[in-house]
């Protein structure tokens, strides 16, 4: 199963640069790397990155990431999975821009 992270295209290319990140500011301050579900992706983004261009959705394999992925209760009880440690560049399976389309996002077709 594809779980996504939303970049803003300076913390994708820190990313890319250094192998590895412990996410973006609200990662640090919470303690894990926020994830997402293909159906949470959407959402994620409206709530988080409304109006934000130039990002960057990145997909990860949820098994490649071992016990150090924990699925927790967040808005309303849905189960979001989660990162207890640095994201590695070699855990990316694909990433695809992100770009404004009014005031959405266009999410790429492949993660449908």
């Amino acid at each position: 199963m594809l779980i996504y992270k939303i970049f803003r295209r300076a913390e994708w290319e820190a990313l890319d640069a250094a192998g590895e990140t412990a996410g973006a500011p609200v990662d640090l301050a919470d303690g894990f790397i926020h994830f997402s579900t293909a159906g949470q992706a959407r959402e994620t983004a409206a709530k988080h990155f409304a109006g934000q261009d130039d990002l960057v959705l990145a997909a990860v394999e949820a098994d490649a990431l071992g016990e150090a992925l924990k699925w927790e209760p967040s808005r309303g009880g849905a189960l979001f999975p989660h990162l207890y440690r640095p994201l590695t560049r070699a855990e990316v399976a694909w990433t695809a821009p992100l770009p404004l389309a009014g005031d959405t996002h266009d999410f790429p077709e492949a993660m449908t």
